[in-house]
């Protein structure tokens, strides 16, 4: 297992995340290792679900900012030891906080995501906080399921 923390210029956040532009909402994974990860993404008018009459980008998009993070982590790890993106899917979310209801124009956000745990079925839940300055503004505890094979899954879903 990789325990070493690792910079983002080891991956693109795009070889990291098995979405399409302009789906890919975070601009980096800043490092991870093991059991966590740290992503970053600075507020534009250019951001993905940027309103120009809020100024900014509505904080219900902070469970999306934290489930990729999520993603990043797991297929950097996935990577660094050599096999091969996997796609995940967004369970759920629970005790999602914030204390902005717009995370605003300019405002950078950095997303911390802790892996508690992972079952043999796939399923995970994480521990998630965004942070601005140092600041703890948003967290939640997200679960997410990765299956064996994704797409056997989808076409047992149909």
């Amino acid at each position: 297992m990789n325990m070493t923390k690792t910079s983002n210029k080891d991956f693109t956040i795009e070889q990291l995340l098995p979405h399409r532009a302009p789906m890919i909402l975070l601009d980096s994974l800043e490092s991870f290792c093991e059991n966590t990860a740290t992503c970053s993404h600075l507020i534009t008018e250019q951001s993905l679900l940027f309103d120009s009459n809020l100024q900014g980008v509505p904080s219900y998009v902070g469970i999306e900012y934290m489930a990729q993070s999520i993603a990043a982590y797991a297929n950097a790890n996935e990577l660094v030891n050599n096999r091969s993106v996997q796609i995940g899917f967004l369970v759920s979310s629970r005790k999602f906080k914030c204390d902005y209801s717009v995370f605003p124009l300019g405002m950078a956000l950095t997303i911390n995501v802790k892996k508690l745990y992972k079952d043999e079925s796939g399923l995970s839940a994480f521990d998630c906080e965004i942070y601005n300055n140092d600041t703890e503004i948003a967290s939640a505890r997200i679960n997410v399921f990765q299956p064996e094979n994704p797409s056997q899954f989808l076409a047992e879903q149909l």
